[in-house]
């Protein structure tokens, strides 16, 4: 594990952009996304995928994951959170040597002891500058810290890596019930509404038949969600769509959309 210069806390980057950055605007937004969500109860995840744009695009469709993780609120201890490069060229997985990610709705901790499993590892790096100005693990942050209790936070940002390479780094830090695991992905770019329906109903088809071949055309996310299929694969989970639409159907015109999917992943019923 290559280590680069620690900052003690990082600081949000997005807020204000991609959601609210006033505290009591940020709680009141997120209690009606989630209360929008709510529906009748599902078995808690063990893994879920939500998308990481802007809150008036894609946090209704976040929303639909998150509202299943409401019941194990005081279960999680851990959660594990793999999102896809934006900002900084990278070869495997960065975590931060920040030791806490602040929102406006506060600090989360790092979780030490994850972080310490994957010194081994040599896909993995330390690099505070991968993290610095990546949205697509800030915006999940104040929807975990509203749903959850205490926990700590593994967040890394996958860049060039392998399903094989982020897999094993799941592995590791799969735990029992106590451990959470977050894919933040979205889906197709800038296709006009109905092209943009067309592929993210396939992509989301390869993502229910736990397909880990996905590239970043199909799903910005691909190599983590690529990782997290080749691990339900193997230890026979199941996923099952919880909502599928993209920002012309949220706050956007249809001339060029962004795809967005909630996915949960439940362990399959004997």
């Amino acid at each position: 594990m290559v280590t680069t210069t620690a900052t003690v806390i990082r600081p949000p980057a997005v807020a204000g952009l991609f959601y609210p950055a006033d505290r009591g605007e940020l709680s009141h937004t997120l209690a009606a996304l989630l209360d929008a969500a709510a529906e009748p109860a599902r078995r808690p995840p063990k893994a879920i995928i939500a998308p990481h744009a802007g809150y008036m695009y894609s946090g209704p469709v976040a929303a639909s994951a998150y509202a299943l993780i409401k019941p194990l609120r005081d279960r999680i201890r851990r959660v594990v959170l793999l999102g896809p490069a934006h900002r900084v060229a990278l070869r495997g997985l960065a975590v931060p040597a920040a030791r806490a990610f602040r929102t406006p709705l506060g600090d989360l901790r790092i979780d030490a002891d994850a972080l310490a499993a994957l010194r081994d590892l040599p896909q993995v790096v330390v690099s505070d500058r991968a993290h610095a100005d990546e949205h697509s693990l800030e915006v999940h942050l104040p929807f975990l810290q509203t749903v959850l209790g205490d926990f700590g936070l593994l967040p890394l940002v996958v860049g060039d890596a392998t399903p094989e390479e982020v897999a094993q780094v799941i592995e590791r830090l799969w735990g029992g019930e106590e451990t959470l695991i977050v894919v933040s992905s979205d889906l197709s770019h800038y296709h006009r509404y109905a092209e943009a329906q067309r592929l993210d109903l396939e992509t989301a088809g390869a993502i229910a038949g736990l397909h880990a071949d996905l590239d970043p055309e199909q799903a910005c996310g691909a190599c983590p969600v690529n990782g997290l299929n080749l691990v339900a694969q193997r230890r026979s989970l199941q996923p099952v769509r919880l909502d599928l639409r993209n920002s012309g159907d949220t706050a956007g015109d249809r001339s060029r959309v962004v795809g967005y999917a909630a996915f949960a992943y439940h362990e399959r019923q004997h």
